[in-house]
């Protein structure tokens, strides 16, 4: 997937509205859980007991919901590119939903949704909404309106 160009932070403002992606498909494994259990503390035996997950509620492990939310920042370059800046920050996300468990070994991929624009202290801010598909399910695992500030390059 080509991500949309935008050339300037300003031309966001003709674009609310606009769909995003899909990106590119990302395979969520074991080890990417592993890593993110170790790095949060999160070690409960759903994320990484591989033996006891086969046996609990969802028949494999599956990966926290914070791991599936930080993908975002995975997908996100790949549906939207925002030229002419100076940086691009992350400010945060609102209403974030897990929707469906992602076990090992899914496939996920990120679509958008640009919701608002704004000027907002020296940048634009664009909330985009993202929801994170997983491969051959009908419900999506999770869904959230980031919030990105887009500064302009100096003079």
């Amino acid at each position: 997937m080509t991500a949309l160009i935008f050339p300037a932070p300003d031309a966001l403002f003709d674009a609310i509205g606009t769909d995003l992606g899909p990106s590119d498909w990302l395979t969520v494994t074991q080890e990417m859980i592993d890593l993110f259990a170790r790095a949060t503390g999160d070690d409960q035996w759903i994320h990484v007991d591989v033996e006891r997950a086969r046996q609990g509620p969802f028949g494999s492990t599956i990966a926290h919901g914070y791991l599936t939310m930080s993908l975002v920042n995975n997908f996100l370059p790949q549906m939207i590119d925002v030229q002419g800046i100076s940086m691009g920050v992350n400010v945060g996300g609102d209403r974030l939903r897990f929707i469906a468990p992602v076990p090992a070994g899914s496939r996920l991929r990120g679509r958008g949704e640009i919701l608002t624009v704004e000027k907002i202290k020296g940048a634009v801010q664009a909330v985009i909404r993202v929801t994170l598909e997983i491969e051959g399910s009908e419900r999506p695992a999770c869904v959230i309106e980031t919030i990105n500030r887009y500064f302009d390059e100096p003079d």
